[in-house]
C-alpha cells in the first residue's frame, strides 16, 4: 500500500511540474481549441483555449508506471497491455485534434476514420486478453464471487465495450474538469480494488499488483492536471486525453476481469453516450424533435441554467459514492 501511495504522489508531482512546460509550448503553437458554434453561449469564450493539454498526464502516468512497476520475468505483462491501451488511443486522439487544430474542423477525424483504427486496437486487446490464462473468457459478477464464461463470444463483447468506454470518456469531457474529475476518481477506486485483489491472491498477485500501480499513477496523474484543467480552465484535455483514459480504464477493467463493474464506476461516461444516443435516434424518428436541449446531458443541464461549476461537482460526487459501491464489494 505505502508504495501505491508513493505513485500516486509520483505522478501528481510530474503532472504539477509538465503542465508548466507543456502547456506554454501548446500555446506557443498556437493548438487553440475550436469550439462548436452550436454548443452553449457561455463556450464560446472558451475559443482558442490550449487543448491537447492531457498529455500532460499521460507524460507523468506512463513515466511513474515504468518507473515504479514491478519488472521481474513475465510480470510486467499487465502493465505493458494498460500502458499501450492507453498510448494506442491516445494517438488517435491526438490526430483527431490535430485535424481539429491545422484544419480548423471542431468535429476532427470522420465517424469511420475514428472507429475503424479504435476497432482495430479492441479487436488486438480482446485477444490478448482471451488468450491470456488469468484473465481468459470469464467475467466477474459484481459483487459475488461468481463469473460468466462468454466463450469466444468475449471477444466481439470486449470489442463493443472498448470501443463504447472510450467513446464515452470522450463525450464525457464537455466541462471545465469533468472528464479529469470524474476519471481520477474511477482510477482510485480501481488502484484500491487491484490492491486489494493481488493481495488475496495466493502471495501477492504482480501483475494485479502493476494494475494497483498503474490505476494510482493515472490517479494522481489526473489529480495534478486538474490543477490546470478545473475551471476555469487554461488548458483542455482534448482528445488525445480523453482518448487516452478511456483506453486506460476499459484496460484496467479488461485485466482484472471487472467489466461488468464499469456501469457503476464509470456511470457518468455510461449516461454521456446513452443521453447521445437516445437524441440521436429520437430526432431521427420524431422528424427533428430533441429530448435534451443538447446532448450529451451535461450540456442539457447547463443549458438548463445550472452552473458549469456546479454540473462538475455533482457528477464528481455521484461518481465518487458509486466508486465507494464499488469498494465496498472488493475491498476486504
Amino acid at each position: 500500500m505505502q508504495k501505491l501511495i508513493i505513485t500516486i504522489l509520483v505522478a501528481f508531482a510530474l503532472s504539477m511540474v509538465a503542465g508548466p512546460f507543456i502547456i506554454p509550448w501548446l500555446k506557443r503553437l498556437k493548438v487553440g481549441q475550436t469550439i462548436n458554434q452550436f454548443g452553449p453561449r457561455s463556450h464560446q469564450g472558451k475559443q482558442g483555449t490550449a487543448t491537447m493539454g492531457g498529455l500532460v498526464f499521460i507524460f507523468a502516468a506512463a513515466v511513474t508506471s515504468l518507473i515504479m512497476g514491478v519488472w521481474k520475468g513475465t510480470e510486467g505483462y499487465f502493465l505493458i497491455i494498460e500502458i499501450l491501451s492507453m498510448l494506442a488511443f491516445a494517438f488517435i486522439g491526438f490526430v483527431d485534434d490535430y485535424v481539429k487544430v491545422v484544419k480548423r474542423r471542431s468535429v476532427g477525424l470522420t465517424p469511420v476514420q475514428k472507429m475503424v483504427p479504435q476497432a482495430l486496437i479492441a479487436l488486438v486487446l480482446s485477444v490478448l486478453a482471451y488468450l491470456n490464462p488469468y484473465i481468459g473468457s470469464k467475467l466477474v459478477v459484481p459483487f459475488t464471487s461468481y463469473t460468466i464464461d462468454l466463450g469466444f463470444f468475449y471477444i466481439p463483447v470486449m470489442i463493443f465495450v472498448i470501443v463504447g468506454v472510450v467513446n464515452s470518456a470522450n463525450l464525457l469531457d464537455g466541462l471545465d474538469g469533468l472528464c479529469a474529475g470524474n476519471s481520477m476518481l474511477g482510477f482510485g477506486a480501481f488502484a484500491l480494488i487491484a490492491m486489494s485483489l493481488a493481495a488475496h491472491e495466493s502471495g501477492m498477485n504482480p501483475d494485479l499488483y502493476n494494475t494497483a500501480l498503474f490505476s494510482g499513477a493515472m490517479c494522481g496523474a489526473i489529480l495534478g492536471f486538474l490543477r490546470f484543467n478545473t475551471h476555469p480552465a487554461v488548458t483542455f484535455m482534448g482528445d488525445v486525453g480523453s482518448f487516452a483514459i478511456g483506453g486506460a480504464l476499459v484496460a484496467v477493467a479488461i485485466v482484472t476481469r471487472l467489466t461488468l463493474l464499469l456501469p457503476i464506476i464509470a456511470f457518468t461516461m455510461m449516461i454521456s453516450s446513452l443521453s447521445d444516443i437516445i437524441q440521436v435516434i429520437y430526432c431521427r424518428f420524431s422528424g427533428g424533435k430533441r429530448i435534451f436541449r443538447m446532448a450529451p446531458i451535461h450540456h442539457h443541464f447547463e443549458l438548463s441554467g445550472i452552473p458549469e461549476t456546479k454540473i462538475v461537482t455533482m457528477y464528481d460526487v455521484l461518481t465518487a459514492l458509486l466508486c465507494f459501491v464499488a469498494l465496498l464489494g472488493y475491498v476486504k
